[in-house]
């Protein structure tokens, strides 16, 4: 049983990047934050890296999976069994297949496991029980940005962008006290982000990403392409609406006959080009974009959003937030959520028919789910 008022919660994410395990302590009740606790990061080593990506698109079935799984089970272990004094774990896992209209969603890791293995509760599988109720399972973050409009004093709209593998689009209005009421959130994925370009980098140049831009700076776009990759019908579609990490796997072909350079810069324009496309869906003008995710350290990426978009555009880190991390604590705040029977998903987050609840609690003392 958890204990009433505020709470410690330690929340770990390992993102499409495939880049290593955040995570990070919360102090909330499930819908305030009180105040943030330490960090921590666990990078992946390139053999591990190797093993995620061979399982990428597979479900639990599927070759390499196994393989996968005991690399998140490991790297979760090592980096949270540093923090103390912990009343409970939100342990997204690892994404290696995500089909809401098919399949479902998959989750590498095993929750139970990790309870017994830190002898602490651990809340875990946070988007299946939305995808079974008609939802998209994604993103889950949406209520945690709502919280953060609230904690960084937001007199009005604010719209968050995680710029990870896939970027994702969170329109909060704190003014609305509650997440899942209506008119309090708009969320859905914008399209690529960092992954094609990371996947671009691995196969030219041996390199995990395009630090700072470096290459995309001395590119120019390809107007053509970036026109070709805008006629993807996911750009029609209205939200909520998510993506598989490997949706847009042409844009590769897309860009396969540039230069290095210009396909670098063609790819960064992608990802803010369809940033511009998802703000269109906003209820009404954010008074800013505050980003988050590794794509906010590409100055490159940056400048195109500037550029482009009405309303100023800066880091998370411009409000008091930690832009490294914001996931890792998403899913903090979302355990205790599920802890105290809140929702954390509704329809304007996901399209799931009600708000819902989402995520198994495991106890360290059988690892049984509960």
């Amino acid at each position: 049983m958890l204990k009433a008022g505020i709470v410690r919660a330690l929340g770990a994410m390992s993102g499409t990047s495939l880049d290593g395990v955040d995570a990070a302590v919360v102090e909330t009740d499930g819908e305030a934050i009180a105040g943030f606790g330490p960090v921590a990061y666990r990078a992946y080593d390139e053999d591990e890296q190797a093993r995620l990506r061979a399982a990428l698109g597979q479900w639990p079935e599927g070759a390499g999976v196994a393989a996968a799984a005991q690399v998140v089970q490991r790297a979760h272990e090592q980096v949270l069994a540093g923090f103390e004094s912990i009343d409970l774990i939100g342990f997204h896992g690892q994404t290696l297949a995500h089909d809401p209209g098919g399949r479902g969603t998959h989750q590498a890791g095993d929750g139970a496991a990790l309870a017994r293995a830190l002898n602490v509760p651990v809340v875990w599988d946070f988007r299946s029980a939305d995808v079974r109720l008609g939802g998209q399972g994604a993103p889950l973050a949406p209520f945690f940005h709502h919280a953060c409009a609230r904690w960084i004093g937001a007199a009005g709209p604010v719209a968050f962008l995680n710029l990870g593998g896939v970027g994702n689009l969170t329109w909060a209005d704190p003014r609305v006290p509650r997440p899942e009421a209506d008119g309090a959130l708009l969320a859905f994925d914008t399209g690529p982000a960092n992954a094609p370009l990371n996947d671009l980098m691995m196969q030219r140049r041996g390199l995990s990403h395009d630090a700072g831009g470096a290459l995309a700076a001395q590119g120019q776009v390809a107007e053509g392409a970036l026109e070709m990759f805008l006629d993807e019908g996911y750009f029609l579609k209205l939200p909520p609406k998510s993506l598989d990490r490997n949706a847009f796997e042409g844009m590769l072909d897309l860009v396969r006959e540039l230069p290095d350079t210009d396909a670098a810069a063609t790819m960064t324009a992608m990802a803010a080009t369809a940033v511009m496309r998802g703000m269109e869906h906003c209820p009404a003008p954010p008074e800013r974009l505050l980003v988050t995710g590794g794509g906010r350290h590409n100055p490159v990426m940056m400048e195109m959003l500037r550029a482009g978009l009405d309303c100023p555009v800066a880091p998370v880190e411009d409000v008091g937030l930690n832009g490294d991390m914001l996931e890792a604590q998403a899913f903090a705040y979302l355990a205790v959520r599920v802890l105290r029977g809140l929702p954390t998903s509704c329809q304007a987050t996901t399209g799931v028919r009600a708000a819902v609840a989402g995520g198994t609690v495991s106890r360290p003392e059988d690892g049984a789910a509960v």
